[in-house]
């Protein structure tokens, strides 16, 4: 082991890494690449695998399901709402995975085969699968760190399993899992781990105006497009909006900067988000727990335009509770809080990019692959030292 940039670089004794991860909500598969790429970065000549085991076993069925399941948070919030409780409050989660039995047997032979020093679920089934497969966690090989992707109104389906620790993003959350029964000595608050190019990153925000405002739409076209032509009305504002992989949204958005005097950017999917977000004094968004904390990692204040009912909630809780932004539901209160953004000379706006400062944690992934990697050369004879000293708590656990 050597250090390089203030960290650890390991290179001697291979170990292996699988990080398990789903579709369902792009904040999975953004931590899961964060940890990855982390986990590279420190560990070349580690062997790190990232795999949705689901998408494997159920090909197209997985595939339906996804899309299934991205239609009912954007069009029946409300029958989502209803069934995230449900799930959070059934204590009986194995048993309803059965259905998962193909899975969870693809998944006990890539470990048999593989045999990683350490597995980290980004995605909470598998913690789940993992227990039926290996049993409880009891500090053995290998490995169980199971990263939670969402923040404060964390599902009880995220931890009701055993694992070896669990990643919180913030000490909010950690708080939140103390209090449902999660010991502390079991978590560790290391933040969200986006790309370890946030690390590397630069603000390139000008500090006056026009002011730069990044609108990252959702699938709702009727109101985004809507939103999009008021926006560019407004003076002293530059406009970006992002479409992602929409192109009936970009052909709708592209037919209102034609028609109006207001020019703005209109923008597909990018691998640059970092550098996008850094140029930028606002965001406009959907509560997403990659997008929230990528914004957050890249110091660019939010306004939150939609939740979804559930998991979204405390993303939005977080960014009012830190002052980092604000949460706006409709078009009119999005057009208000921008408006109050810029107010003299930004001074709200100035006041969320301070805010977001103070918990910006950038170089999250590369914190969790230091933390990650250290379980695997860490002292048979220090673990026991470890349980041991965390007494009655651990022995309940």
């Amino acid at each position: 082991m050597r250090a390089i940039h203030g960290r650890t670089l390991y290179s001697k004794h291979v170990k292996k890494f699988l990080i398990l991860t789903a579709a369902f909500g792009e904040g999975h598969n953004a931590a899961g690449r964060g940890i990855r790429d982390a986990l590279r970065q420190l560990a070349p000549d580690a062997e790190v695998e990232l795999r949705d085991v689901f998408a494997e076993t159920f090909g197209i069925l997985s595939d339906l399901t996804c899309r299934a399941y991205l239609q009912l948070i954007n069009r029946a919030p409300q029958v989502w709402s209803w069934l995230y409780a449900a799930i959070d409050e059934r204590e009986g989660v194995r048993r309803a995975l059965r259905w998962l039995a193909p899975a969870r047997h693809r998944l006990a032979r890539i470990i048999a085969r593989d045999e990683p020093d350490v597995i980290v679920p980004v995605y909470p089934a598998y913690a789940h699968l993992l227990d039926q497969i290996l049993g409880p966690a009891r500090g053995t090989r290998p490995r169980r760190i199971v990263c939670i992707t969402d923040s404060i109104s964390v599902n009880a389906v995220w931890f009701r399993c055993s694992a070896d620790y669990f990643l919180v993003a913030n000490e909010r959350t950690a708080s939140v899992l103390e209090h449902a029964g999660v010991p502390r000595h079991r978590q560790r608050v290391l933040g969200f781990p986006v790309s370890p190019d946030f690390a590397e990153l630069r603000s390139c925000r000008p500090a006056h105006p026009p002011w730069r405002i990044l609108y990252m739409t959702s699938n709702n076209t009727s109101s985004a497009a809507a939103l999009v032509q008021q926006l560019a009305a407004l003076p002293h504002v530059k406009l970006a909006v992002s479409v992602g992989h929409d192109e009936k949204l970009r052909r709708k958005i592209d037919s209102i900067r034609n028609a109006t005097t207001g020019q703005f950017d209109v923008l597909g999917w990018t691998s640059h988000l970092p550098e996008l977000l850094a140029r930028h004094h606002l965001l406009i968004t959907k509560a997403g727990g990659a997008t929230v904390q990528e914004a957050i990692a890249a110091t660019c204040p939010l306004i939150i335009n939609q939740i979804v009912p559930g998991q979204e909630e405390g993303n939005a809780q977080l960014v009012v509770e830190t002052g980092c932004g604000c949460v706006a539901l409709s078009n009119a209160q999005v057009l208000n809080a921008v408006a109050s953004a810029a107010a003299d000379n930004g001074k709200t706006a100035a006041r969320w990019s301070h805010n977001i400062a103070r918990i910006s944690r950038p170089g999250a992934a590369l914190d969790i692959a230091e933390f990650l990697l250290e379980q695997c050369y860490m002292p048979r004879r220090a673990e026991l030292r470890s349980t041991l000293s965390a007494g009655t708590s651990a022995a309940k656990w």
